[in-house]
């Protein structure tokens, strides 16, 4: 396994992020920076020109609304048809719907959101979808809710009488702020090692 790790970090420079998840460690020292000019950038081709102009008084439009149109057909990769802004003229494609900005909605991240958003930017919202997504589909806030209990009702009937409700608020409590306790250690251990020269600084 070493020599895989020998192989995998090749050419880059050693470091804490070698033995940790230190992502800023592994920037700070292997990145090199540019300090050219900006001649080497090329301008907007006449293709992409004429693409925008035609987006230019959509997005004017969807300023003015807030939100230009909606399909309240549950967003997934196979929801929406292909859309384009001039399909002859793009070389990249795929829009989130298939029309330009056309919002798409995720109500399996939980109906309410959605629901809310909708009327906030005067969409009604589908009646069947409603439906849907509150009497049929578990969305994700209903999934963690649910296990929330389920994990609540498991530790009364192991501890039976002995333990309330209002113990359970205490010891969830108690893991988060062991846990805020245990990020805030390593933040203090980041900064001793800014100061005294164990990492490079920005």
């Amino acid at each position: 396994m070493d020599e895989v790790h020998e192989r995998a970090w090749r050419g880059f420079k050693p470091g804490p992020w070698q033995t940790r998840i230190n992502v800023r460690d592994f920037i700070q020292r292997n990145y090199t920076p540019y300090e050219g000019d900006a001649s080497f950038l090329a301008g907007a081709t006449e293709r992409t020109r004429k693409v925008w102009e035609k987006l230019v008084p959509l997005l004017a439009e969807e300023t003015k609304k807030g939100v230009l149109a909606v399909s309240q057909e549950p967003s997934s990769i196979l929801a929406h048809g292909p859309g384009y802004i001039d399909k002859d003229l793009e070389l990249i494609v795929g829009l989130q719907t298939e029309a330009p900005l056309k919002r798409a909605i995720m109500p399996k991240g939980g109906w309410r959101m959605v629901e809310m958003s909708l009327k906030a930017y005067g969409f009604e919202p589908d009646p069947a979808i409603k439906k849907i997504f509150t009497e049929h589909v578990k969305t994700h806030k209903d999934g963690v809710f649910d296990g929330a209990i389920q994990f609540n009702l498991d530790m009364i009937s192991r501890e039976g009488e002995n333990l309330n409700w209002q113990q359970l608020i205490a010891d969830t409590e108690r893991i988060a702020l062991q846990m805020e306790r245990e990020t805030d250690l390593a933040r203090q251990q980041e900064i001793r090692e800014l100061r005294s020269g164990g990492r490079r600084g920005p």
